[in-house]
């Protein structure tokens, strides 16, 4: 396993590190907690170090269950978790003021909640889980943040920037406000690396890219007669003609896998964030071993040639399926 600093926080976190919405279970099905807990284990046997999750994931079941596994392993582990919108809506609508979505008091309540959810005193990331550029005009929200981190419960801070929107976060990023964003980042979606990742770097901003798989678009898993179980939210993700439209740009990635070296997709889409020496870490959903036994062995060091991250280029898909 390798390891990169998160920015300037002082802190270096395992490339990969663990997604940990699957496992709150409320909107993915077909897992388990015995093998939630199975993957979180085999992970940190591997060197992860790093776990990403949310106030939001199984209304705290998440938070939990990385609670059970901190007092089972004796090693370092770094945990990010997110507060909520305060009006339950993901991504943040335009010209909603931020007094309803972060006022203070929800902040600090939703900060106590996991707290107690992961059985520490403080929180080492403490992420907004929704990002407007508006709200960079009243900043109830960031002063709050910083008293919590002078009191000692969040030791850094950050926001979780809606989906395909990286530019939002520019502004915030140039005014040094926060320690980190976290910001989806694919094949399909390449498009932070044209403005956002260049001043993170230049800023020292920490960058957790997630979704590398494009929800499981890009494992290659997902097939024109893909049906998930009732409840399982990537029924909507992947509605009406968008598993025959996946497919077919799966095709054209299948065959610049071939003369890569990378044994799957997954494997292709992990190095592709990877290559990125802007990039802190990625997060790819883990909800089982066999997740982990696939996706932690790809930070090795090894990075995609130049000529490959050219031809990848070429299949970025400009879309928001979770429109």
């Amino acid at each position: 396993m390798q390891y990169r600093a998160l920015g300037r926080c002082g802190i270096n976190l395992s490339e990969i590190g663990f997604g940990a919405w699957g496992i709150g279970g409320s909107l993915w099905k077909g897992g388990s907690d015995v093998e939630a807990m199975k993957a979180l284990h085999r992970a940190c046997d591997l060197g992860l170090n790093f776990i990403d999750t949310a106030l939001a994931y199984g209304q705290g079941h998440s938070e939990q269950l990385i609670a059970k596994l901190k007092k089972e392993r004796a090693e370092r582990i770094y945990i990010a978790t997110k507060i909520p919108p305060k009006n339950q809506e993901w991504p943040a609508q335009k010209g909603i003021l931020v007094s309803d979505v972060f006022p203070d008091h929800h902040i600090i309540s939703c900060t106590e909640q996991s707290l107690k959810n992961l059985g520490v005193e403080q929180i080492d990331l403490q992420q907004l889980h929704v990002w407007s550029e508006n709200w960079l005009t009243d900043l109830g929200w960031y002063n709050t943040l910083l008293k919590l981190q002078k009191e000692g419960k969040i030791a850094r801070f950050g926001i979780s920037i809606n989906d395909h929107s990286p530019d939002s976060a520019l502004e915030v990023v140039r005014r040094e406000m926060v320690d980190s964003v976290q910001v989806i980042y694919n094949i399909f979606d390449p498009t932070p690396a044209r403005d956002l990742l260049p001043l993170c770097r230049e800023k020292n901003v920490g960058v957790i890219a997630r979704c590398p798989f494009d929800e499981g678009a890009l494992t290659g898993a997902i097939t024109e007669t893909t049906r998930f179980e009732p409840g399982d939210w990537r029924a909507r993700y992947f509605t009406k003609d968008r598993r025959k439209e996946v497919v077919a740009r799966i095709e054209k990635l299948n065959e610049i896998l071939k003369e890569t070296g990378a044994a799957t997709l997954s494997e292709l889409a992990l190095r592709f964030c990877l290559s990125r020496p802007d990039i802190s870490t990625v997060i790819p959903g883990m909800r089982t071993v066999s997740h982990v036994n696939q996706n932690m062995p790809v930070s090795d060091g090894i990075k995609l040639s130049q000529d490959i991250l050219d031809r990848l280029a070429l299949q970025s898909w400009p879309r928001n399926f979770y429109d």
